[in-house]
């Protein structure tokens, strides 16, 4: 994820600089997060889980969605701005990340939910005050649809239909900050066009809600074609050919765009998945294999822009990003599509295996670097 730079701050606005420690604050809830979440993962699979708990199968999609990925672009997006109340859209999504894996009432955790979103949504205005771009637009429009999502789940709707309001989140943020990073070669013209299939995508996923079967229809090829101009535009299809870091990135980013497209062909050709391995084959491509993808993309770049400490390259980093896209493509395709239980069950312990392989890499290419530098 990217930071927005300015030279220019309203002068209305105290700026703060937030002490490491803060930040660390800050993700914390996010680690628990995607640990409860892999916890429950395997609960899934039907493997003894270190925690077990009967409501974290149930809280799965949340704590991976609003959880990890929002506190981390929340955590971004608040260093980003540098203003105090900033810090209050990632705090309480983490407070009700937390909430969510305790015995309090579910409704608890998500009215915090809804408020952390909601403060998202408020923190992109003084960003778009500061810097009137359509990258910081198409982001504020998918936190308005993870506020629709939050809202819809307090309110009694089940995981199933609010999935293509949280896929529409992850999209429209991740698109909007590959706009930030890319606007020189996307043209001058990316802007308007990214607002455009934006708004494509948000009448998709409310026409899924309204009209199942059509919308959910439109919803694919609104997808499939925002997927397609991104992957078309996208400074990665230069960069895949150099070395290093940035040829490590583009690998990262090309793959996240294509099973971006194996989601939005299911919906395109198959309508509504709200259950089975349709259900399990969308959530998977997105969340792992493009949401997943695309942080596994920038964290050597973005981490250290956010904890103000360095991440290396390391080519160790290839291996957990290549062992995520083997084992989906083995739960996806020889699991969900060929019907083949055990390498759905293979496919998603390995998943599981290639997120824990990247945070150990992350942490010990950190902690070398701090060493390096101190």
């Amino acid at each position: 994820m990217s930071t927005i730079i300015h030279p220019r701050r309203p002068s209305s606005l105290r700026s703060v600089r937030v002490p490491l420690v803060s930040r660390l604050a800050l993700l914390a809830p996010a680690g628990v997060a995607l640990l409860a979440g892999l916890d429950a993962a395997l609960m899934l699979l039907g493997f003894p889980a270190p925690v077990r708990g009967d409501r974290l199968p149930e809280v799965h999609g949340v704590l991976m969605v609003l959880g990890f990925v929002g506190i981390l672009i929340a955590v971004e997006r608040a260093v980003a701005l540098r203003q105090p109340l900033g810090f209050a859209a990632p705090g309480l999504l983490g407070l009700g990340a937390l909430v969510l894996l305790l015995p309090a009432p579910l409704a608890v955790g998500q009215c915090l939910l809804v408020a952390g979103t909601a403060a998202l949504v408020g923190l992109y205005l003084p960003l778009w005050r500061r810097q009137r771009d359509e990258a910081v637009l198409v982001q504020a429009l998918g936190a308005v649809l993870a506020l629709g999502a939050g809202v819809l789940w307090l309110g009694g709707a089940t995981i199933p239909p609010l999935t293509p309001w949280l896929v529409g989140f992850v999209v429209l943020t991740i698109a909007g900050e590959r706009l930030e990073l890319a606007r020189i070669v996307m043209g001058p013209s990316a802007g308007s066009m990214l607002v455009l299939l934006a708004s494509g995508l948000m009448a998709g996923v409310v026409a899924a809600l309204l009209w199942p079967r059509p919308g959910t229809a439109l919803l694919g090829a609104a997808l499939l074609i925002m997927t397609g101009w991104l992957a078309s535009n996208d400074v990665a299809r230069r960069t895949i050919h150099t070395s290093g870091l940035t040829r490590y990135m583009a690998g990262c980013m090309l793959a996240a765009y294509c099973w971006l497209g194996v989601a939005g062909a299911v919906w395109l050709l198959g309508g509504p998945a709200l259950d089975g391995v349709r259900y399990d084959a969308v959530l998977h491509a997105v969340f792992l294999g493009f949401a997943l993808s695309m942080i596994m993309a920038h964290a050597p770049v973005i981490l250290p822009a956010v904890l103000r400490r360095p991440l290396p390259y390391h080519p160790a980093l290839i291996a957990p990003a290549a062992l995520l896209h083997v084992s989906l493509a083995l739960r996806l395709w020889v699991g969900d599509t060929l019907g083949s239980h055990g390498a759905w069950v293979t496919g998603g312990v390995l998943n599981i295996v290639a997120v824990l392989s990247f945070l150990t890499v992350g942490v010990v290419s950190m902690v070398r670097g701090n060493r390096r530098r101190s």
